[in-house]
C-alpha cells in the first residue's frame, strides 16, 4: 500500500510517500510559505536520489496538496504514475483533546470533534483542518486517517493528568494534562521495549524527546504513566522559545507590570522565553548556545548560554528522578529528537552524577553519536541502566497506523 503522510503547519505542508510493503519512503518534501507572495516546493525523489526546488505562488493548503500530487506523479521527478496509486492519507494531528485515545479513520463526526479541539492548540489545529480539507478536495474518496500526538498519553491515571483546580473546571472546560510528542514517545519506547526483550509488561522506560520543543515521559508496561507537557505544549522543561514550568503567579504579575493582554502574555511565554529569553535574544538554537559555550568566557554570550543549558540540564534531571520514583525503578533511559539525538554534551551533563540511579555513560561512544540514523547504546558496560539514542520516526508510525486502519476496512 502507498500511504501519503501529511503534516500541515500554518504556512507549510510536509509530506512523505511510503510503500508499506517494506515501509520505505519513496519521496518526501515540503511546500513552504503557503499564503505568502511567493512560496516554494522542495521535493526529493528518494528512488532516483534527486532533489527539485521550485518557486511558485501557493495560495492555500488545497493548492499545496495539488502541487504535491503533481510532483509525485510528474514523469521526471515523480515516483508514481497516477494519483490513484495512493491508497490512503495519514495526517499528523498535534492535539486530540479528550476525544481521541487512538488513531481514527476520518468521517464527519471525527472532523466535528477535531474542530472542537481548536482551543487546545489553535495554531496547529487550524492548519491541520486546512490540510485535511485540502486532501479531501484533491483526493476525494481516498481514506484519511488522523494520528494524534496526544493519544499515546491517554493512558495516564487521573493523579497524573489532573490539576489541583476546582473539579468543575475539568468537567466544564476539560482542563487537564494532555502531553505532546506522543507519536515520537510511542515510537522510541516501542523500539526500546524490543531491545529489552520485546515484552512491554514489567518495563520502566524514560523517553526524552528534546528539540526546540521538548517533553519527557515515564512509560511503564508500555503505557504512559506521566509526561512533562501539560494542558498545552508550553509546560515542562524550558525550550527554544517556551518558558516551560513557572510559578503561575508570575503570569498576572508580568501582565500587571508590562501592561500585557492575555494574548500578549501567551505569545510572550511561547515565543520570547526559553533559550531565547535567558540569552537576552541571542538565540533559540542550541547549536548557537553550544558554540558560545565552546568559545569560553571571552564570548559575550558565554555566561547566559551556559546558564540556559544548565537550567535545561537541571530540569531534565528533576524529571528523570521524579519519574524513576513514580515507576519504582528504571530499566532504560532514551534520548531522541533534534537535541536528544545530536547534542552529546547535553546528554553527558544530564547523565553526570546519576550513579545513584545506575546511570553511567560511555563518553567515547556518546561523543561520536550525532547526525546518524542508527540506534546506539551510549551507556558504559557497568551502567546498571542502559542509555540509548534512538532516532525518532513519527512518520513511520503514522504510515503504519494508516495502513492498519485502512486494511481493517477491507475485511
Amino acid at each position: 500500500m502507498k500511504v501519503l503522510v501529511v503534516n500541515a503547519g500554518s504556512s507549510s505542508l510536509k509530506y512523505q510517500l511510503f510503500d508499506t510493503s517494506d515501509y520505505t519512503v519513496k519521496a518526501k518534501g515540503i511546500c513552504e510559505r503557503i499564503g505568502e507572495e511567493m512560496g516554494v516546493l522542495d521535493h526529493k525523489n528518494l528512488v532516483k536520489g534527486t532533489r527539485t526546488q521550485k518557486d511558485m505562488k501557493i495560495s492555500t493548503h488545497t493548492e499545496a496538496v495539488r502541487i504535491v500530487i503533481d510532483a509525485l506523479t510528474d514523469p521526471e521527478i515523480g515516483v508514481i504514475s497516477d494519483m490513484s496509486e495512493i491508497e490512503a492519507v495519514g495526517h499528523r494531528i498535534v492535539h486530540g483533546g479528550f476525544y481521541f485515545s487512538q488513531s481514527v479513520l476520518l468521517d464527519d463526526d471525527v472532523l466535528a470533534k477535531l474542530e472542537l479541539c481548536h482551543d487546545f492548540a489553535p495554531l496547529h489545529t487550524g492548519a491541520h483542518l486546512q490540510g485535511i480539507r485540502g486532501c479531501l478536495s484533491v483526493m476525494p474518496g481516498v481514506p484519511q486517517v488522523l494520528v494524534f500526538d496526544t493519544a499515546f498519553h491517554q493512558t495516564m491515571p487521573p493523579e497524573s493528568y489532573m490539576y489541583a483546580l476546582p473539579y468543575a473546571m475539568y468537567e466544564k472546560y476539560h482542563i487537564r494534562r494532555y502531553g505532546a510528542h506522543g507519536t515520537s514517545h510511542r515510537y522510541v519506547a516501542g523500539e526500546m521495549i524490543k531491545l529489552l526483550g520485546g515484552k512491554a509488561e514489567g518495563t520502566k522506560i524514560i523517553t526524552c524527546h528534546i528539540g526546540n520543543g521538548s517533553s519527557i515521559s515515564a512509560v511503564k508496561d508500555g503505557k504512559v504513566l506521566d509526561t512533562s507537557m501539560g494542558f498545552t505544549p508550553l509546560a515542562g522543561v524550558l525550550m527554544g522559545t517556551r518558558c516551560g514550568n513557572i510559578d503561575p503567579a508570575i503570569v498576572p504579575y508580568i501582565m500587571d507590570k508590562e501592561g500585557m493582554s492575555t494574548a500578549e502574555v501567551a505569545t510572550f511565554m511561547n515565543k520570547k522565553c526559553g533559550y531565547l529569553g535567558i540569552t537576552e535574544g541571542y538565540s533559540s538554537d542550541s547549536r548557537d548556545l553550544e558554540s558560545a559555550i565552546a568559545n569560553g568566557p571571552s564570548d559575550p554570550h558565554y555566561e547566559l548560554s551556559n546558564l540556559a543549558v544548565n537550567m535545561l540540564k537541571h530540569e531534565m534531571k528533576e524529571y528523570i528522578g521524579a519519574y524513576t520514583a513514580i515507576m519504582n525503578g528504571l530499566d532504560a533511559l532514551v534520548f531522541t529528537a533534534g537535541l536528544g539525538e545530536n547534542n552529546p554534551r547535553l546528554r553527558k551533563i544530564v547523565c553526570e552524577d546519576m550513579e545513584f540511579f545506575g546511570i553511567k555513560l560511555n563518553d567515547e561512544v556518546n561523543d561520536r553519536t550525532f547526525r546518524q540514523p542508527n540506534i546506539v547504546k551510549i551507556s558504559a558496560d557497568d551502567s546498571r541502566v542502559p542509555v540509548y539514542v534512538i532516532p525518532t520516526d513519527e512518520e513511520l508510525v503514522i504510515a503504519r497506523d494508516t495502513e492498519s486502519i485502512v486494511n481493517g476496512l477491507k475485511k
